[in-house]
Parts: C-alpha cells; sequence; structure tokens
C-alpha cells in the first residue's frame, strides 16, 4: 500500500488545493489522538488519507476503507499533501512519475453506483469474482464480444493489470469493478447472467463467515441467472469444496455438475503451479433451471431532521445495535471543525457495507457514497436513522 514515512505531520487550512488534488476537510479520533483522516477529491474520486502520529516519526497512507479504485490518484493525494504540508519525508513507496500510457484513458472501471443507477441489460452478461491476474477473465471477454463481462476484485495491482490489458486488446465488452461481489449480485436484474465464476476464492478457513459462496450468495446467483445459467466454481482446497457441496446440496432443488481435474481453455498462473505440484482441482457447477422474478427494491437512505446531541453520538463509539436481518457496528467516532463523523459497519450478518456518516448541525450524509440500495442496507437504514434520534 502507497505510505509516507514522515518526520512530523503538520496540518493544513481546509479546504485547499494543490497540484490538483483538493484537501476538503479533517477528521480527528475521538478516542485516539494520534490518528487522523483528511477528506481528499482527485478526479471525482473522494476519498481519506490516513494520518498515523508516532514520536520519533508519522505515517501518512489511503485509509483502507474509502481507497479509490486508481493507485496513481492515491500517490498523487500522497505528494500533493507532503509538497503543500512541507513534510519532511524520511520513506517512501509513493510513485511520483506519470501515469502508465495504458492507463490514461480508462473507461472499463466503474463504480458501484454505475452499477446501481441503469445496469447494462441490453445483452447477456458474465460475471467473474476475484479475478486475479485475469487470465481467464481477458481470454473469455475476448473470445465472447457478444457477452458483457464483468470483473470484480479488490486487489489493486490486479485491477490495474487488467485494466492495462483492456486497452492493449482493445474490449470494449469488459467491465472492472472493485467493490464486494456479494453486495454487487443483489443489484443485478434477474434473468439476465448467463455464467457467475468463482475460480480460487480464498478459502477462509477460520473465519468461515467470509467465503464467497454462501446459502445468500447461492441465493442471488439462481435469481440473477438466466434459465441454463451457471455458477461454476473451481478450488484447489478440499475443505472448500466440502463446505461449498454441503451448501449447494442443501437447497431443495438444485442441479450440480462435479469434476475432479478438469481441464479448461485457459488457466491461471498459480493453477499451473498447484498443477505441477500434482494438487487436485476441484469444479462445482451449478446449473439454473428456474427464472426468477423481477427484482425490485423500495426505500431511500434520507435521514429525519431530528437528531441526537454530538456529546451523545459520540458515545457510540463501539457500540452495536441489532435487528433480525441485519446489524449496525459503530466502530470509531471522530471530531470535525463542524460536526462529528461516525464509521460504521452495517446491513446483513454475511456481507455488511462499510463507511462513514457526516454529522452536522444541519446534516447527515454518507461518505465517500451513499449505501448499496439493497434490502439489508435499506432496513439497516431505518434503525441508524432511529438511533440517531436518541
Amino acid at each position: 500500500m502507497p505510505h509516507l514515512h514522515i518526520e512530523k505531520f503538520k496540518e493544513i487550512s481546509y479546504p485547499a488545493s494543490h497540484n490538483h488534488v483538493t484537501f476538503n476537510f479533517c477528521a480527528s479520533n475521538a478516542n485516539a489522538v494520534n490518528e487522523k483522516l483528511i477528506s481528499v477529491s482527485v478526479e471525482g474520486e473522494d476519498f481519506f488519507l490516513l494520518v498515523k502520529e508516532e514520536d520519533n516519526r508519522s505515517l501518512l497512507k489511503t485509509d483502507k476503507l474509502t481507497r479509490p479504485a486508481s493507485i496513481y490518484n492515491v500517490h498523487r493525494a500522497l505528494n500533493a499533501y507532503a509538497d503543500f504540508a512541507e513534510l519532511n519525508v524520511l520513506a517512501s513507496n509513493v510513485l511520483s512519475g506519470e501515469k502508465n500510457e495504458h492507463l490514461e484513458k480508462v473507461t472499463a472501471l466503474k463504480k458501484i453506483e454505475y452499477f446501481a443507477e441503469d445496469f447494462p441489460i441490453d445483452r447477456e452478461v458474465c460475471v467473474e469474482v476475484g479475478f486475479g491476474s485475469g487470465r481467464h477473465l481477458l481470454h473469455q471477454a475476448a473470445h465472447n464480444p457478444d457477452i458483457l463481462f464483468i470483473g470484480i476484485e479488490i486487489h489493486r495491482p490486479s485491477i490495474e493489470q487488467v485494466l492495462k490489458q483492456v486497452a492493449i486488446q482493445e474490449l470494449d465488452n469488459l467491465l472492472v469493478l472493485d467493490y464486494d461481489a456479494r453486495l454487487f449480485m443483489e443489484l443485478i436484474p434477474s434473468n439476465i447472467v448467463g455464467k457467475v465464476y468463482v475460480h480460487f476464492p480464498v478459502p477462509w478457513d477460520k473465519k468461515p463467515h467470509r467465503r464467497v459462496i454462501s446459502t445468500s450468495f447461492i441465493e442471488e446467483a439462481r435469481r440473477v441467472l438466466k434459465v441454463d445459467g451457471r455458477l461454476e466454481l473451481r478450488t484447489d482446497s478440499e475443505k472448500y469444496y466440502a463446505y461449498s457441496y454441503e451448501t449447494f446440496i442443501n437447497f431443495n432443488k438444485t442441479v450440480l455438475h462435479i469434476n475432479k481435474n478438469k481441464d479448461i481453455a485457459v488457466v491461471s498462473k498459480y493453477e499451473d503451479r498447484w498443477r505441477k505440484m500434482e494438487k487436485n482441482i476441484y469444479d462445482v457447477t451449478m446449473i439454473n433451471e428456474e427464472e426468477s422474478e423481477v427484482l425490485s427494491i423500495e426505500g431511500s437512505f434520507e435521514f429525519s431532521k431530528e437528531k441526537a446531541t454530538f456529546e451523545k453520538l459520540l458515545k457510540l463509539h463501539k457500540t452495536t445495535e441489532r435487528f433480525e436481518s441485519g446489524f449496525i457496528h459503530f466502530e470509531r467516532t471522530y471530531t470535525l471543525d463542524d460536526g462529528i463523523m461516525l464509521r460504521l459497519s452495517m446491513g446483513s450478518f454475511d456481507r455488511p457495507e462499510h463507511l462513514y456518516l457526516i454529522i452536522k448541525e444541519n446534516s447527515v450524509s454518507y461518505y465517500p457514497e451513499l449505501p448499496l440500495k439493497s434490502r439489508s442496507n435499506l432496513e439497516a437504514h431505518k434503525y441508524l436513522n432511529k438511533v440517531l434520534n436518541g
């Protein structure tokens, strides 16, 4: 992750702009005096820089929760703040060069709002969850020009690697999204997806609730898949295979194809390595046989005007509100010059949303964007509104 080790952090006056980077405001952790968040805007992307102050030196890096899709913009923001505040940089892995020529005009990288506001439904869609090196995703897109491929990944170097190849190969049927695939599935219209690929997901043996394959994920897959559409799981983990098989087979009606060490047209570099190690590869393919009802989600993320005092809201730190279908956890509280900010986890238990809430005298707003409009998030928002009202 890009970061700067600096001799001493220096504050600036907000708002301010430098080298086409805008610094909007600063939030101070109400329970950790050595932590601050700096809101920045670069090329239409809003995110936080995180400051960790220490006795001998301080750390300046991007906030993990709001980090933008463009690593290049993170580098720009870090360099701009260091230059504008005249920081003494002791160590750095931040680049100062120009953007890669193949990333100059990126059109394949989309934000979640692009899909939430107007999901592309003019042709068949295929989704790959966690595309890694992108070999399989790029191969499929190149050989199926009439299908729209959506690749979901949270590893930034992998995202930029695929974006470069999209530009080099001039692919116009591949879109890339940095988001939680479990949440993304909730907004896909019903009956439009031909295939959902989940190739070599992280096994999460010690944290099974973080696995991609789950009862709720399969339910959403069955809804979005066309009749005869397929959910394809490919894994080298015997434990993950066994867990997934049991999860699939627990449905009252399901069609499964099981393969072991199946040959496919293109494999990842990791699979190449595993085959040389004579490691077994398991495939579980679910075939959808039923048409689903049209997706309909009603509600909004508006807040009521009434709210508790700032003092009372700051005491929400580390508290949790639970309801039948989900929860709200107040992870951290921050102070602003003209209000407070809360860091939240909210929504369903197995696929929560993580975001910030800015509360001022006359307004309440999510940052850096609204939650995904899902049933679980809308339900969580109702409870959040009640909590804020005291």
